[in-house]
């Protein structure tokens, strides 16, 4: 059983910000991680960044020393947020945002068909205007080879100045796309949520996985203190009412997927039950380098009935001065990786990348 840190991506001078990643396999057995670099003066989500990358021909437990461009930035403020898809016909599918304002975020796709050595021209995937942001590694594949991206909406609060963030509304209605020709079309669910009760966030961060009866379980952040869920027994055309799920949460995403080697289920979340016999999270003002945004403790549990219930309830990170978010999952044979912003205690929460490799008996112990 281990459990280990094999890179950190650090800031520094000129690179104030690395975040937001996710791994694909090639098909001589190395991985890619592809992540955002931000590379002006900035760790903030409307600076300037751009798409680069580190691989590993070791399973993930080493890594390339320098990060290579994968995408330059093609937006006004930034292009980040990335997917990565093998499609049926053994393509990648590389999804990710370009953000020019508060009026304007929508994803994009392109594909290689030679192993990430080249990439297509862009595709828009969501044909409607407006500010959608996709969570890095939440677009999908159904076995029935349908493409579903979960987004949210933020309405514009203003019609002129789309640089200010009055412009910009922080509540967020949760809906998606889907594709039925590997991302050359792409068609609008029939249905938009927003969280029933009062709250400034509404739905953000929607993510989505399919379940072996083949409903569509969807989840979304809150400032209610949970996550909460929607389903799809149509492969993602129409979805229940929002309801709210037991992962007890900040505002902060979950991320969940299927592990491989078992069949189980896999979620990845900053637990704020009373399980855990922590110090209270270090919070001040969001912007602070000292704040932990409330993002902490990491945990990991798995669940052998469809989510019905959750076991196996493990500490990742519990620092209690530092954040952890963002996460993304990868399955190498017996071992997991995974990818999350960390930061506080000196560091914003989102300027740094930690990647940690973790074997899967580790899960179960």
């Amino acid at each position: 059983m281990s459990n280990k840190v094999v890179i950190n991506l650090a800031h520094g001078a000129g690179n104030p910000r690395n975040s937001e990643g996710a791994f694909i396999t090639l098909a001589n057995g190395r991985i890619l991680f592809v992540y955002t670099y931000y590379y002006a003066d900035s760790w903030s989500d409307i600076a300037q960044a751009k798409l680069v990358s580190r691989y590993s021909d070791d399973g993930g437990k080493t890594w390339s020393r320098n990060a290579q461009v994968v995408l330059e930035n093609e937006a006004t403020w930034n292009t980040m947020s990335v997917s990565l898809l093998r499609l049926g016909d053994g393509r990648i599918a590389l999804f990710y945002l370009r953000t020019n304002s508060f009026h304007d975020c929508r994803l994009y796709l392109r594909t290689s068909a030679d192993e990430a050595g080249s990439w297509s021209e862009p595709n828009l995937c969501i044909p409607a205007p407006g500010y959608f942001p996709v969570l890095n590694d939440r677009v999908i594949q159904l076995s029935s080879g349908r493409l579903l991206i979960p987004t949210a909406y933020h309405r514009p609060r203003l019609a002129d100045h789309p640089d200010d963030w009055k412009a910009w509304d922080y509540r967020a209605s949760t809906l998606f796309y889907y594709s039925d020709d590997d991302g050359e079309t792409w068609q609008e669910s029939q249905d938009w949520w927003g969280l029933p009760v009062k709250s400034r966030s509404g739905l953000q961060e929607p993510g989505a996985i399919e379940l072996l009866s083949g409903e569509i379980y969807a989840w979304a952040r809150t400032d209610t203190g949970r996550q909460w869920a929607l389903r799809s027994k149509d492969q993602g055309r129409t979805w229940s009412p929002p309801e709210p799920t037991g992962f007890l949460s900040p505002n902060s995403s979950l991320s969940l997927k299927r592990i491989p080697e078992t069949g189980d289920l896999l979620a990845i979340w900053n637990d704020r039950s009373r399980r855990w016999k922590l110090p209270a999270p270090v919070l001040t003002d969001k912007l602070s380098a000292n704040s932990s945004w409330g993002r902490t403790p990491l945990v990991a549990a798995i669940s052998s009935n469809e989510g019905k219930t959750w076991k196996k309830h493990k500490l990742i990170e519990s620092d209690h001065r530092r954040g952890f978010c963002y996460a993304s999952i990868h399955f190498d044979r017996d071992a997991v990786l995974l990818a999350y912003c960390f930061g506080g205690k000196g560091d914003g929460v989102l300027q740094n990348t930690r990647i940690r490799r973790i074997s899967l008996d580790w899960f179960y112990q």
